[in-house]
């Protein structure tokens, strides 16, 4: 029996419509700008996040990195929360290409304040750090997958324009954001002046993210692209999948947090394992099993053993994340051998 893989949605693998698509694609050279697949999916990414440029670029990571290194100069410094994505999973890629700085806050599932981040603001003093950037994260995939609100994205706004600050939005998983919560992808993105998204997790496309802003942004961002190697020729084999995944493949987000939340709560009322109900909002859940006294790396291995591959969070949690290659059955499955692994 196929093994079950709830490490990430990043493991989603083309759908039949996709492949299709991406074999019929028509393409060009893209960075002569002549990929006429991929300035559709530009123009249907700026169209979508009501931004006036949007640039493809291979990934999530130089995606985050592209706008971190357009909004700073070195030595500037960057507010985030303490689990930001590019802090802890983009290589250290912040320090090393931008030499920035971060002022982390500890939030609460993933969300910090308004007024947090104003005790943390520089002084115009020469020998501090230029307070440059406000980076957030929608959703939080340390904080399990948890919606930033939009009534406090905004408090954070009104701060930052008051004390002439930037703001980037760490988008790969807003689509979640966006499906789970209702709100407009425009409306959330209205309020930074960079947006990242992924369409290689959710959407299911193999490769690819976008950021979008204003067109003088974009024009920057894409000679960053070339400068870190993101320049890509005839990508619009990929951009297609890109394509497919938003056009058919985003209304089904909710199945994969329906799929999420059955599992977090089955699991959390069967006791030993305990989760954070309230951070289950879209398709990752945290799974601390610390009460079941098995250690973390013997836990992963006897699940992948049993048929289910989870990913190590920490000392004593996993995490799960549901996607399109995951269906009701396949939850049904991983809910019994959870049972057999943990009950013995």
């Amino acid at each position: 029996m196929a093994l079950i893989d709830l490490r990430s949605d990043t493991v989603t693998r083309p759908t039949p419509g996709m492949r299709r698509a991406m074999a019929e694609a028509e393409v060009g050279d893209d960075v002569f700008g002549e990929d006429p697949t991929v300035n559709r999916l530009q123009e249907l990414v700026a169209e979508m996040l009501g931004a006036e440029a949007a640039l493809f670029v291979p990934s999530g990571t130089m995606g985050n990195q592209i706008c971190l290194y357009c909004h700073t100069q070195p030595g500037d410094e960057i507010i985030c929360e303490a689990g930001a994505h590019f802090l802890h999973y983009e290589a250290g890629a912040m320090a090393a290409l931008s030499g920035a700085q971060a002022r982390t806050i500890v939030g609460h599932r993933g969300v910090i304040t308004a007024p947090q981040i104003e005790e943390v603001l520089r002084d115009e003093a020469y020998y501090f750090p230029r307070s440059r950037l406000i980076a957030l994260e929608n959703t939080h995939n340390l904080a399990g997958g948890t919606i930033f609100p939009l009534e406090e994205i905004q408090q954070i706004r009104r701060l930052a324009e008051r004390r002439g600050l930037a703001m980037h939005l760490d988008g790969a998983r807003l689509w979640n954001a966006s499906a789970a919560s209702g709100i407009a992808l425009r409306e959330y993105a209205r309020y930074f002046d960079s947006v990242s998204v992924c369409f290689s997790k959710g959407l299911g496309a193999p490769i690819g993210s976008a950021v979008a802003g204003a067109k003088d942004f974009i024009a920057r961002a894409r000679r960053c692209r070339k400068m870190f190697g993101g320049g890509m020729r005839q990508v619009g084999i990929v951009a297609a999948a890109a394509i497919y995944g938003m056009e058919h493949q985003r209304e089904r987000l909710v199945d994969d947090h329906a799929r999420a939340r059955k599992l977090a709560e089955t699991l959390h009322e069967r006791g030993g394992m305990q989760i954070d109900l309230a951070t289950v909002q879209t398709n990752i859940a945290i799974i601390n099993i610390a009460e079941t006294k098995l250690a973390v790396p013997m836990a992963v291995e006897a699940l992948k053993k049993a048929g289910v591959l989870v990913a190590p969070f920490g000392a004593t949690t996993l995490r799960v994340v549901t996607h399109l290659d995951v269906n009701d059955a396949d939850i049904a499955r991983v809910l019994n051998i959870f049972q057999k692994i943990f009950s013995s």
